[in-house]
């Protein structure tokens, strides 16, 4: 069997929109969410705008994304992968929305680092204190 690790992130995020197709064909917005913890997924899915009501009634999307339009955002989505660079863990979302029967996609690449991690790192004598009590 093969581990997610040994996967790169492209075929991951590929996996993710494959997943998620059959949720997308009945949305035309909301945001694709894929949380990255040592350029593994762990958490994705898709965050729904807030569904509209007026004098008591929903205001149910008639149509979602097309084929087209799904196979334009997962390769939007592969794309967007270039601007991710040294960083392992963090977010990665897709904003979409059909506007004149296109697909507009807005990235937000986020990246979060543990700064329990930098201090196993760097050796003790670099660390705030020390470099402070020494400026005294």
């Amino acid at each position: 069997m093969i581990k997610m690790e040994q996967l790169s992130l492209a075929r991951q995020v590929d996996m993710v929109f494959r997943e998620l197709d059959d949720e997308l064909s009945g949305m035309d917005s909301g945001i694709v969410f894929l949380q990255i913890r040592n350029n593994v997924i762990g958490k994705f899915g898709i965050r729904h705008f807030p569904v509209e009501s007026r004098g008591g009634q929903m205001q149910m999307s008639e149509s979602g994304l097309n084929a087209q339009q799904r196979s334009s955002f997962r390769s939007m989505a592969l794309e967007a992968l270039k601007l991710k660079q040294k960083w392992t863990h963090g977010e990665i979302s897709y904003e979409f929305t059909i506007r004149q029967g296109l697909i507009n996609v807005d990235t937000t690449i986020e990246s979060n680092y543990n700064m329990a991690n930098l201090m196993i790192r760097y050796p003790r004598h670099h660390t705030y204190q020390e470099v402070n009590t020494e400026l005294l």
